[in-house]
């Protein structure tokens, strides 16, 4: 399958929230034909109705992908609709956090092709990571369409198994919530140095943005980049040598991503 393929048969976009539009907007800029998108959504705004796509009418015979971006609670009332589409050759791409690949194959059928991805907020903004993995129906081929419409939100990678997903929330699902309280820690440390609160705030919103910036573009690794401004004896070596104490940052995280991703195990076994 191909974008040819997908513009002529049709891709069907179910729920278009913050997640749903970034991706829609990522597809229409590229070149997608808003002809080519069935979008099902009850609530929809005023640039989602301006799209020209198709807003809840009825779907197309065969579309090529139908794109599962529902929250999980509404998935029960949503995907049965959809079972006309199920075992045949339509690809079911999902990224409802939570929601195995069982469930899809219970609900549609067995046979039915389905990919399951976990992308993370910053996805909102097209600064996500993704990372996705499919059963056993889904064809190379459709994974690389998979990863090139996800692309419209960000970076992807490819799991080798579903298993993996626990410690991608974890991580990367996750992980954002972490960032975000470590610059709440380090203004407030700012702040407890003698800096103005709004000003040690955008310093540290503006450091953790700048240093995520360069490590994502610069070819470096990070351990490098942490080698490259760390001059001995200097400043930030004083920091580090906190930061990096045997029960400093390292098995600060260690705990904190394993945490998340034994709650993801429990939740995922009901």
């Amino acid at each position: 399958m191909n974008m040819d393929e997908l513009a002529s048969r049709g891709l069907v976009l179910l729920g278009c929230g913050k997640m749903g539009s970034a991706m829609l907007e990522g597809w229409l800029s590229g070149g997608l034909p808003a002809t080519s998108v069935w979008v099902r959504d009850p609530r929809p705004g005023d640039w989602l109705t301006a799209q020209g796509v198709h807003l809840n009418t009825d779907l197309p015979a065969d579309p090529a992908i139908v794109l599962v971006a529902v929250k999980p609670q509404i998935m029960a009332q949503a995907l049965p609709e959809l079972q006309a589409f199920g075992g045949g050759r339509t690809v079911f791409l999902s990224v409802a956090a939570g929601t195995p690949i069982a469930y899809f194959e219970e609900v549609l059928g067995a046979a039915t092709p389905v990919i399951r991805a976990m992308p993370n907020t910053p996805a909102a903004i097209r600064r996500g990571i993704t990372a996705v993995v499919g059963n056993d129906h889904v064809a190379d081929a459709e994974l690389d369409l998979a990863e090139a419409l996800l692309s419209a939100i960000g970076r992807t990678v490819r799991l080798d198994s579903e298993a993996q997903i626990d410690a991608v929330t974890g991580l990367s699902g996750s992980g954002p919530a972490y960032v975000f309280h470590m610059i709440e820690a380090m203004a407030a440390a700012g702040e407890a140095q003698g800096l103005p609160a709004d000003m040690a705030m955008q310093l540290a919103v503006s450091t953790v943005a700048g240093a995520g910036a360069l490590a994502e573009t610069s070819g470096e690794t990070a351990e490098q980049l942490r080698i490259n401004v760390t001059s001995p004896n200097g400043t930030t070596q004083a920091g580090l040598d906190v930061l990096m104490a045997p029960d400093g940052l390292k098995p600060l995280i260690a705990r904190t991503v394993a945490a998340a991703t034994d709650r993801s195990k429990e939740l995922a076994n009901g």
